[in-house]
């Protein structure tokens, strides 16, 4: 019993020690990982996520049964022996600590990040830990009354990108309106958003709500899960404009003018900084039928369609099946487009990239996917202005009534300056 207790005690000590030395400044290395390399963050290095935080949040779940939301983002940052970071995947360190975690929500990718976009997640075992594990991108995106039994506390942890259609926000919803239903309280631990620092696109109208999007805000919010999750609350955006009881471990050291990299690969799809800044730009290409780098190793960072024209286009290249794409549009077919790997873009989303597409087809009847290209955009408004020819200047000043009065909204909900 007191060799328990000492166990427990020291593991606590341990991982708190290396909570408040989390730095992410050297090179760091990752283990039986090779789709989700950890990369050098040299201008976030005093900055240490919620997860890491874990003075902060151990004692709220003692003696609980917990759920956790989580995916391969959900991890605590280590210094190791040897001077290089290292990380541990929450569920895991909890586990080591004798949290009683009972079962795992996995979004969409699924619990280790590895399925494709759109693609149903399975409800199954986790290998590693034999823990169950519920899909929520399957037979129901919101957890029944039945999968939330017997939990007295659920986290929520998963970075995010900041982009309306990014599904992890949708999943966010789901999870606070089926915890109010239960009255269970949900724990979120914090992340930033690399997409913080500016707030952009059309804004959704709410006859167009679905999955890519739930709630009136624009198509970059410029917010973290947390702020979100204020927000979904304050705003009763949840069924019957309940509210949930939600407790939020905040970055430390974060702003929202801060340039954060994301140390791991936040879905198969976005492997770099600049597919994350080009992602919603090029997000939209999604309700296209224009290829936007998937089945490739440079997505989001490349357009191009067979139908485009070749004399403008003179990049081309043949997305085939691969990691995170096995149907990519146009697979195995030759495509006419861009190369935007080396474009300069960050704290704006822009549509020239839409337009010259659209205004470069040969058969511009195969361009848009109606019904997805509204999803994604929020409104049937801007296909109609794309189709008119007009400028992205012009469509951009459509937007900013609704772009001011998010950011009023918005305010009241930061906790990052």
């Amino acid at each position: 019993m007191r060799f328990n207790i000492f166990k427990n005690t020291f593991l606590l000590f341990v991982i708190v020690m290396i909570s408040c030395a989390y730095k992410t400044k050297n090179e760091i290395i990752t283990k039986n990982e090779p789709h989700y390399s950890i990369k050098n963050v040299e201008k976030d290095s005093s900055i240490a996520v919620g997860a890491n935080q874990t003075e902060n949040y151990l004692p709220l779940l003692e003696k609980k049964r917990v759920g956790i939301v989580a995916n391969q983002t959900s991890v605590i940052f280590k210094k190791s022996l040897t001077g290089k970071n290292d990380f541990t995947h929450l569920v895991d360190s909890l586990l080591a600590l004798n949290i009683d975690i009972k079962k795992v929500f996995s979004p969409e990718h699924g619990f280790r990040g590895r399925v494709d976009a759109g693609e149903l997640v399975k409800d199954g075992i986790d290998t590693k830990t034999n823990l169950p594990l519920i899909s929520l991108y399957g037979k129901n995106k919101k957890p029944t009354k039945a999968q939330l039994e017997g939990l007295d506390v659920v986290i929520f942890d998963i970075q995010d990108v900041g982009v309306r259609f990014y599904t992890y926000i949708s999943t966010l919803h789901y999870i606070m309106e089926a915890c109010a239903e239960q009255n269970i309280p949900v724990l979120i631990l914090d992340r930033p958003n690399p997409n913080g620092h500016y707030i952009d696109g059309p804004t959704l109208k709410i006859e167009n709500k679905s999955f890519l999007g739930m709630h009136p805000i624009p198509l970059v919010h410029g917010m973290t899960i947390g702020e979100y999750a204020q927000m979904i609350n304050g705003e009763k955006w949840l069924k019957n404009g309940s509210q949930c009881k939600i407790t939020v471990i905040p970055v430390k050291h974060y702003t929202h003018d801060r340039f954060y990299s994301l140390p791991i690969r936040p879905s198969p799809n976005l492997p770099n900084d600049q597919s994350i800044k080009l992602y919603p730009s090029l997000g939209l290409f999604e309700g296209t039928n224009i290829n936007a780098g998937r089945g490739t190793e440079f997505q989001f960072q490349r357009f191009g369609a067979p139908f485009l024209n070749k004399d403008v286009f003179n990049f081309n290249y043949t997305p085939v099946s691969n990691f995170g794409a096995k149907y990519p549009k146009h697979k195995n077919t030759m495509c006419y487009g861009k190369d935007l790997k080396d474009e300069e873009l960050n704290g704006v989303m822009t549509l020239k990239w839409v337009i010259e597409a659209y205004q470069n087809s040969t058969d511009t009847s195969k361009f848009f996917n109606t019904n997805n290209f509204t999803k994604h955009a929020g409104t049937d408004k801007l296909q109609q202005q794309i189709e008119a020819g007009l400028s992205e200047e012009t469509i951009k000043a459509t937007w900013k009534k609704d772009l001011d009065a998010f950011k009023l909204i918005r305010k009241k909900y930061l906790l990052y300056d």
